[in-house]
């Protein structure tokens, strides 16, 4: 099996950072016969659910399906162009939701970013356990409403692949390179508009 040295993936950052987020990169290769590590798994929820969000209004939910499960294979067929080739062999898909609008029918304006807040935070906790973690945007947002029976005050945002990393050259081209690739970023004064 061939896999990628995770040092090679450390970022190769301006300042130091924890080893959590310098060490934290998207993979697509994961093993498919590892089962996902139930409690890693619900400590990276955990995670998840003390995140901070505006007025701590909480408005995540999360639909976790395990391979192996019809929920799972729901998930993939709902993913668009090439993360069906690779999510299918994570130990868990995640899909994060957004509940954009409370019980008494007001505007959750924050949702989105508390949701993206809280799956930062799984997946930090997911790889500081040793799991490794892939967010993907390329998916059907109405098919998984469907599919789920979710309310329209529930957004889906974002699926997450989770599960231990796998064989590189099982991965056909060109994904294969792209799981090689050096890892980069845009310079750090570029990110800053204004930095008095």
């Amino acid at each position: 099996m061939s896999l990628i040295d995770t040092v090679t993936r450390t970022a190769d950052t301006s300042y130091p950072l924890l080893p959590a987020l310098a060490e934290r990169w998207s993979p697509r290769a994961f093993d498919t016969e590892a089962v996902i590590d139930e409690a890693k798994l619900t400590a990276a929820l955990e995670a998840a659910r003390w995140s901070p969000s505006a007025n701590n209004s909480q408005p995540w939910r999360f639909v976790v399906a395990r391979r192996g499960s019809a929920a799972f294979d729901t998930i993939v067929a709902n993913l668009m162009g090439f993360n069906q080739t690779w999510a299918g062999a994570a130990g868990a898909l995640v899909v994060a939701l957004a509940e954009v609008v409370d019980g008494d029918g007001n505007e959750r304006r924050w949702a989105t970013y508390d949701v993206g807040q809280a799956v930062a935070h799984f997946s930090v906790q997911a790889h500081h356990d040793g799991l490794h973690t892939h967010q993907m945007g390329g998916f059907d947002a109405a098919g998984l409403r469907a599919a789920f029976d979710l309310d329209e005050r529930f957004v889906p945002v974002s699926v997450t692949a989770v599960g231990m990393l796998g064989d590189v050259d099982a991965l056909p081209e060109p994904l294969r390179q792209r799981e090689l690739a050096p890892r980069t970023r845009t310079p750090l004064d570029a990110l800053l508009v204004i930095n008095s």
